[in-house]
């Protein structure tokens, strides 16, 4: 007969490898991890940041100044473009349920990284972009310049990418990385992104048929 705390270690060890690194290193109270069947995790935070009390810039205005961050900081504009249709469809004060904040839907803890010290300066359409694209280009750089990676280290974190070897088993990323890249081409965007959009469908499809589990042991175990 099995010790039943073998299955306790096993279940613990597990959460803890699909678990982003950094909210394993939080502390209690800080933030609560919510979870929807077979969507990434996310985490709301216990004070959720509130817009300002002004209006949005609009949408031309907003992809002026996307363009301007993404020619400073080398990063291509249709992928900027891109990414802020699918994070936030060019809202300035939109906030999700997990606390992700502005423009490239930024979580605060991320912000921190760059020198971000408050949620609410992320409302800041300026400040906003120029983290997001910052950090995007941060993934790009560790990822070689793969752009289907960099956009699912983008919506799933970095860990989970990793971990399985980029066969992210999560619907919500999946199909994320699908709407990035449809709207990448329509941006204008040349870049080869086939390889990732089959895989994409693939790992949905596996999916659907029930084998992403098996498929995340595999890279788990």
């Amino acid at each position: 007969m099995r010790h039943p705390l073998g299955r306790q270690m096993l279940t613990a060890l597990l959460i803890m490898a699909l678990t982003p690194p950094h909210v394993l290193g939080m502390q209690a109270g800080e933030i609560e991890p919510l979870t929807d069947g077979g969507t990434a995790p996310t985490y709301q935070q216990t004070v959720m940041p509130t817009p300002p009390d002004k209006p949005a810039p609009s949408r031309a205005a907003v992809k002026r100044m996307a363009d301007a961050v993404a020619k400073r900081y080398g990063v291509e504009r249709a992928l900027v473009r891109a990414v802020i249709k699918a994070e936030s469809n060019y809202n300035a004060h939109a906030v999700s349920r997990a606390g992700a904040v502005g423009l490239m839907q930024l979580m605060p803890a991320t912000a921190a990284d760059y020198g971000v010290a408050s949620p609410q300066h992320l409302f800041d359409a300026e400040i906003n972009l120029q983290t997001g694209t910052r950090h995007l280009k941060r993934l790009l750089r560790k990822y070689e310049n793969d752009y289907g990676r960099a956009i699912m280290a983008y919506n799933a974190g970095e860990g989970i990418v990793d971990r399985t070897n980029s066969n992210v088993p999560y619907l919500e990323t999946l199909n994320y990385t699908e709407a990035v890249i449809n709207n990448y081409h329509r941006n204008g965007g040349t870049r080869p992104t086939k390889t990732t959009l089959n895989k994409v469908r693939l790992l949905r499809s596996m999916r659907n048929r029930g084998k992403a589990r098996s498929l995340m042991k595999r890279y788990l175990d």
